[in-house]
């Protein structure tokens, strides 16, 4: 690729410059940012060639415009997308959930070529500073083709992805939504819960719970820390998976809190077994 460009250069933005930079460095890439000293921090790290407030025409030289922002800012984003002539050039995002997203550039995107994709990476930390290029290296990427991309498109992301060292899935956005609402969205919920509970203890247990914190609590504290904006959208960008799912979530609880007051130890074992022999299943797969 000659021109790329990048709209949010948090984590994620900053991670696919740099990546696309170690598989490049001729490849122009234009940054935007509304945040000043994102773009500050980014020009001092050298992760771009020209640097932006807003969306303009200097991104119609584009031919990847990847969108790592959180969801909320979506809608601007594309009405400020359609107003550039961008014929060829292909719009793609780093979303964590998908059916919204495609409704919105259903609806706001004219003409234009949209692929949804996202990355399965990350870390509880934010901005352009955290970035690196091996981010995305040996983590899954997501592609859930829509009405508004075709199966060319669809595999030039793909092939992008995999050459910052991802592995390739394509699913449809309903199956994707719900995968990660039961493995991402609703553990960072149970985290950002479970730390809010503790905060919201008597002065004096509090200090000791922070004090004695097991590693079990200090994880829960670390998926806690990340984005809030970012995990604010994400929860309500995919709210009827995540509600669904913590409809069978509640259903389980309420089964293993009966188990505890009838001293019903045989299915309190057999519970946690079978969750023991998932996470072997998980280690096994290469995912820790």
């Amino acid at each position: 690729m000659n021109n790329v460009s990048i709209i949010g250069i948090g984590l994620i933005g900053s991670s696919i410059a740099r990546a696309i930079k170690d598989i490049n460095n001729k490849t122009e890439i234009n940054i935007v940012d509304s945040d000043v000293s994102n773009l500050k921090s980014s020009e001092h790290l050298a992760l771009g060639n020209s640097y932006h407030t807003a969306i303009n025409q200097e991104l119609e030289k584009s031919e990847v415009i990847f969108i790592c922002t959180p969801i909320s800012t979506y809608e601007n984003i594309f009405l400020e997308l359609n107003k550039l002539k961008l014929d060829d050039c292909i719009i793609t995002d780093v979303g964590s959930s998908k059916i919204q997203v495609i409704e919105k550039a259903k609806k706001f995107l004219k003409n234009k070529i949209f692929v949804p994709g996202h990355p399965i990476a990350g870390t509880e930390k934010s901005g352009p500073e955290n970035g690196f290029k091996e981010l995305f290296k040996d983590r899954w990427f997501i592609s859930t083709p829509c009405e508004i991309c075709e199966e060319n498109h669809v595999k030039k992301i793909n092939d992008l992805w995999k050459n910052f060292g991802s592995q390739i899935e394509t699913m449809s956005p309903k199956d994707h939504d719900s995968i990660m609402a039961i493995t991402s969205h609703i553990p960072h919920l149970i985290a950002y819960n479970i730390v809010g509970t503790a905060n919201d203890l008597e002065e004096d247990i509090k200090s000791e719970v922070i004090k004695f914190s097991a590693s079990g609590f200090r994880d829960f504290t670390r998926i806690a820390s990340s984005d809030p904006t970012m995990w604010r959208d994400i929860m309500l960008s995919n709210k009827n998976e995540i509600i669904s799912m913590l409809n069978k979530f509640n259903n389980d609880l309420k089964k293993v809190m009966e188990a505890i007051q009838n001293d019903d130890g045989k299915f309190l074992y057999d519970k946690f077994k079978k969750t023991k022999e998932i996470r072997e299943k998980i280690i096994k797969e290469g995912l820790e």
